[in-house]
């Protein structure tokens, strides 16, 4: 799929003022609108345009159990669904389920404005992945339904490896640097043999979980910067070397355009969200006209010896607190994201929400390289400050300070740790 997951964007500059107001539990049976004649389901235009009929089949398991039921279906892009939600959410007429990117999800929990849910009642919960549950999950409490995910991985040119002797993908950290140093030394200065944006924090953030480090770690329920640690710094130095030996582009830039800057032909590999390599080789995109077909991606291999750590991107579902129909909701997000829901999002593409399922990926060539990278994952600090955090890019100059040289990475994390301790415990 060559989709966009919300979670690179973030939830920097999400508004939202909603007063914790009364609501049960969708497992309760008092005023959980049980008995709901109708329910509202709010959804990305993904659903409308990729997967309608595995809305229906939820639709449908839900009016044979509640007969007459009437489900109204209201889908929105990205950039739009955030403000027609706030909106709504100061009124009366709340949805009863929204669709959420996963780090949209935590600014909603702070300020209460979705409903706790009985994780009993949704048939994978048991195995959702490590980080789309983090993702839902606040203050001891469920938030929301993990919908699907997405991945990072390697990806380089077959044909660039190739010329210097390389013919199969990484299975180590060792193996990918060397390989990488054939290529630098062979293409020259002008080359970018991993093309690395430094304000990339996605793959910034995989460095330092994959040498033990972390962004932040939480004791006595308050939470303290956590990067100017040993092991978070060796984790960014890792980071800086693969940046001076193999990043010879703009030291300045994010990843939002890497895909296009491939497409260019100027670099030999890049680590990123699994759908890049393929958006990179589309004809619009590809300007070397070699792309096609000589792409590949692959598990990222982490200096730890382990996989490379990855963010998992993608979607969750929550139920927002006003909704007069809290269970019959719960039992709309169970069907459509239970077993036969995550098999037809699979085939769509997608990863699945939970281990059982990624397990089975693993044993089909296509899908076996994304479904193994997503094994090992992290997510962002789920604390009451983490969006003022993502709003001030903290981690973003902190890269570029690094990056550019403008900083140590021991000062540059140090005035980092500063500058998230004082929002992050700040509701």
């Amino acid at each position: 799929m060559k989709r966009k997951l919300i979670a690179a964007i973030g939830i920097a500059g999400m508004v939202v003022t909603v007063a914790a107001c009364g609501g049960s539990d969708s497992g309760s049976s008092d005023n959980s609108g049980a008995d709901a004649k109708e329910l509202t389901v709010w959804l990305t235009v993904d659903a409308q345009n990729n997967w309608p009929e595995l809305v229906k089949a939820a639709d449908a398991a839900v009016q044979k159990k509640h007969p007459g039921i009437k489900i109204n279906h209201e889908y929105y892009g990205w950039p739009d669904k955030n403000t027609k939600l706030d909106a709504v959410l100061a009124t009366d007429k709340a949805p009863d389920v929204v669709e959420m990117g996963n780090t949209e999800m935590l600014g909603y929990m702070v300020k209460g404005a979705f409903a706790p849910l009985d994780t009993s009642k949704f048939t994978n919960s048991s195995a959702w992945l490590d980080g789309l549950k983090a993702s839902v999950t606040y203050d001891g409490k469920t938030y929301g339904v993990p919908y699907y995910a997405g991945g990072r991985v390697g990806n380089w040119r077959k044909d660039v490896f190739a010329s210097v002797g390389v013919k199969s993908t990484p299975k180590t950290y060792a193996e990918l640097t060397a390989a990488l140093d054939k290529v630098q030394k062979k293409e020259g200065d002008k080359f970018s043999a991993w093309y690395q944006p430094t304000r990339d924090w996605y793959a910034a953030m995989s460095f330092v979980y994959d040498a033990g480090g972390s962004i932040a770690v939480e004791s006595g329920g308050q939470w303290k910067a956590n990067l100017s640690s040993p092991e978070s710094v060796k984790g960014l130095t890792e980071f800086k070397n693969v940046v001076d030996k193999y990043m010879h582009g703009d030291k300045t830039k994010d990843e939002s355009d890497r895909y296009i800057v491939y497409g260019q032909g100027k670099s030999g590999m890049i680590f990123g969200a699994a759908w890049e390599g393929a958006t990179s080789a589309d004809p619009k995109n590809d300007k070397t006209g070699k792309l096609k077909d000589n792409l590949q991606n692959f598990v990222m291999p982490g200096p730890s010896g382990k996989n490379m750590p990855v963010f998992l991107g993608g979607s969750d579902l929550a139920v927002p607190v006003k909704s007069k129909a809290q269970a019959v909701a719960a039992e709309w997000i169970n069907a459509f994201t239970g077993p036969s829901g995550q098999k037809g999002l699979m085939a769509k593409g997608n990863l699945p929400n939970n281990k059982t399922d990624l397990a089975t990926l693993k044993n089909d060539p296509a899908t076996a390289v994304p479904a193994t990278a997503a094994e090992s994952n992290w997510f962002v600090p789920m604390a009451p400050g983490w969006g003022q955090v993502e709003k001030a890019q903290v981690l973003q100059t902190m890269l570029q300070n690094i990056g550019t040289g403008k900083k140590s990475v021991e000062a540059a994390a140090k005035d980092a740790d500063t500058a998230i301790d004082k929002v992050i415990n700040t509701k």
